[in-house]
């Protein structure tokens, strides 16, 4: 029977189970595959830790940033995967997120849009619906703060130029960045983006707030308006 003829982890050698791996040899020695294992803890009756995280995986194509933004539905409808397991798992991406974020947010110098990406993937490239944040800087244009201005569906979300700048206001910026994400994975702007665009960037030079850039995220890439000549 194929239950009984499956060879448990504790059955394993030593060098072969993921948490004496990463004991004996360290994290880094460990795949996707043994790290995923070692947050299950346990397979199903038919698969153990190790073959279940390959068939998770599998399931998102083998990329950490699909499996990032599964939702407990999504993850429990593997066999072997309960809510906690499924908690477990959303747990450990967003501690991931949030270490990013911190170590982002200690009063960087933007000097340019990919030092404003690096401030703003661990809050976008993962989200299934639209964020709209800005980025609050001083007159050396280090980062005052980082402020959700809205959140919206999966194709738009609603920014009131008014709220964008009551939080500039408030902060004491000198300077805003803008930026939200595409959960479709098309970086390239729409012609509502490119239109709020002008209307904050107008409302900017009348408050004297300066708009460096707009970025639109998508997964691991993004659009600058700056770059592309776009302000």
């Amino acid at each position: 029977m194929y239950i009984e003829q499956l060879q448990s982890i504790k059955s394993w050698a030593e060098d072969d189970r993921p948490r004496e791996k990463l004991i004996n040899k360290g994290k880094q020695s460990l795949s996707n595959t043994e790290l995923l294992a070692i947050l299950l803890g346990s397979g199903s009756s038919t698969l153990s830790a190790v073959d279940l995280s390959k068939t998770i995986l599998d399931h998102f194509d083998n990329h950490l940033s699909n499996l990032a933004k599964a939702n407990v539905q999504e993850l429990t409808q593997f066999k072997g995967v309960g809510t906690a397991k499924a908690v477990s798992i959303m747990a450990s991406f967003e501690l991931s997120r949030r270490k990013e974020q911190e170590v982002a947010q200690v009063n960087p110098k933007i000097t340019s849009s990919a030092d404003a990406f690096l401030i703003l993937k661990a809050m976008l490239s993962d989200e299934r619906v639209e964020f709209f944040y800005i980025l609050l800087l001083s007159q050396s244009n280090r980062l005052l703060h980082v402020s959700l201005v809205s959140k919206g569906g999966i194709t738009a979300t609603v920014v009131d130029p008014k709220v964008v700048f009551k939080y500039a206001l408030d902060a004491h910026a000198c300077s805003i960045i803008l930026a939200h994400n595409h959960p479709s994975g098309n970086v390239k702007p729409s012609q509502p983006d490119i239109e709020l665009t002008k209307k904050i960037v107008a409302a900017g030079k009348i408050l004297d707030i300066k708009v460096l850039d707009h970025l639109i995220i998508a997964g691991k890439t993004y659009f600058s308006f700056a770059d592309e000549g776009l302000l």
